[in-house]
């Protein structure tokens, strides 16, 4: 079932279950951008197309809020947001490991990394920033609060992999398997915007999944 956080005339907020994709492809399988258009088609009872608008996206993996516009005004002054970088993002992760300091910036040049050289992102060794900040810890894994400035390909996976704390579950950037094969431990928990034709700000907080610490950080 459908989990929607937030909805106004031009923009709805709603929570993407680790595994669906943010939008369709080849595949063929459910999503969150057919799903969201169903609910408003059968809310509203709207014959025909229903308008939607992806702002942006969340790895088939990750889980969190993720953003829609209902409206092509709601779509225009959002998108604008996310341009301008005064949308604020948050996540929360968690590792193998525990960091040196409780809190901190990661920089690298991701180019660099032989799991990113063909991603068009880094052919230019492009430099890439992380903050950090320690939530809890048991030594053998942490739950890390994560900001980025911009969300660039596996940017937070590669990132902490390359600090020697790589996300559970994220076989790919060399964390341990866990139970759900289709989810990684990176959770998008925190979305901060300005409404689209109102100066009123909207913050928006989820918790992470129960499981990561009733297995993970007890």
């Amino acid at each position: 079932m459908l989990k929607v956080l937030y909805e106004d005339n031009h923009i709805i907020a709603v929570v993407k279950p680790a595994g669906m994709l943010s939008q369709g492809d080849k595949t063929g399988d459910v999503n969150l951008f057919d799903e969201v258009k169903k609910y408003l088609k059968e809310k509203y009872k709207k014959p025909g197309n229903v308008f939607l608008g992806l702002l942006h996206r969340l790895d088939r993996p990750a889980s969190g809020i993720v953003l829609f516009a209902k409206t092509s005004k709601g779509a225009a002054r959002l998108s604008e947001q996310f341009r301008n970088h005064t949308i604020v993002k948050t996540y929360e992760v968690l590792v193998s490991g525990k960091p040196k300091q409780n809190k901190g910036l990661l920089t690298n040049l991701l180019g660099k990394d032989e799991k990113l050289k063909k991603a068009k992102e880094y052919a230019d060794g492009a430099e890439a920033n992380l903050l950090y900040d320690l939530i809890k810890s048991n030594e053998k894994y942490s739950l890390l609060k994560v900001s980025i400035e911009t969300g660039k390909f596996h940017q937070i996976r590669a990132q902490l992999s390359l600090a020697g704390m790589p996300l559970v579950g994220d076989v790919k950037y060399g964390g341990e398997k866990w139970s759900n094969k289709d989810a990684l431990a990176l959770c998008a928990t925190g979305l901060e915007f300005e409404m689209a034709t109102d100066p009123k700000r909207v913050k928006l907080t989820i918790d992470v999944p129960k499981e990561w610490e009733d297995n993970y950080l007890i």
